[in-house]
C-alpha cells in the first residue's frame, strides 16, 4: 500500500485489514464502501489517495 498526498507519497507500507460491513473479506469491488486498515499508519487525512501494487519478482529470460 502507498499513501499518496498532494502528490508526494508520505507512507508505504501493507494493507492491514479490509472490512466490508464489519467483516473481514479479500476483495471489495469497484463502487462499493470499504474500511482499508494500513500497517503501522493512522494519520489519513481527507483527499489522501491509498494505493494499492503487487510486486512480482522473476528470472530474465536470455534472447
Amino acid at each position: 500500500m502507498r499513501v499518496v498526498r498532494d502528490g508526494i507519497v508520505v507512507f508505504e507500507g501493507t494493507l492491514s485489514s479490509l472490512k466490508r460491513f464489519k467483516e473481514d473479506v479479500r476483495e471489495v469491488e469497484t463502487g462499493y464502501e470499504c474500511g482499508i486498515g494500513v500497517e503501522n499508519f493512522n494519520d489519513l487525512k481527507p483527499g489522501d489517495t491509498i494505493e494499492s501494487f503487487k510486486i512480482i519478482e522473476s528470472q530474465r529470460k536470455l534472447a
